[in-house]
């Protein structure tokens, strides 16, 4: 009998982790499908109602002063913000449908404008989409944040952090 309670402690542990690993994924499931909702809805939106959209999880996560600046002749900045630590942020929105990438050319004009004409201290690009791989390059070279539609989403639920807490 002693020589069976190894075993049975060991299988008692496997059928532990097996719940805990199919809770796991269930949740990693259900998180998925509540992100792509959200970016389902970005995509319905047209690109101003996606910029008040942005202000308005800056607003809704602590930042003031959140506001949509984009239009004709914005030079890049569609909404500005100051951070709950007091940074002056501007934000670059890009709704594009899946298949567009952002390019390195769209951060190039961006980073152009928002350190210098805008003062960011945090400069961050928002897409619903993606970016292309010289694009990510250049945003690490200027310490640009990228918000791809995966970051969005997460941001969107609360489930990742705001462009200002990385």
């Amino acid at each position: 009998m002693a020589a069976l309670l190894p075993v049975l402690l060991f299988a008692g542990g496997l059928v532990a982790h097996t719940r805990y690993t199919i809770r796991q994924a269930a949740e990693r499931r259900r998180l998925q499908a509540i992100q792509s909702t959200e970016i389902a809805r970005y995509h319905a939106m047209n690109p101003r109602e996606f910029e008040d959209a942005v202000a308005f999880l800056c607003a809704r996560d602590g930042c003031t002063n959140a506001r949509v600046v984009g239009g004709a002749g914005d030079l890049g900045a569609d909404v500005l913000a100051t951070a709950p630590d007091g940074r002056h942020i501007v934000i670059q929105c890009k709704r594009y449908g899946p298949t567009t990438k952002v390019g390195s050319p769209d951060l190039q004009r961006f980073g152009g404008t928002c350190f210098t004409v805008h003062g960011a201290q945090v400069a961050t690009v928002v897409t619903t989409s993606t970016f292309t791989k010289p694009a990510i390059s250049y945003g690490a070279q200027h310490e640009i944040h990228l918000f791809d539609h995966a970051a969005l989403a997460a941001w969107a639920t609360r489930t990742g952090p705001a462009p200002w807490m990385l």
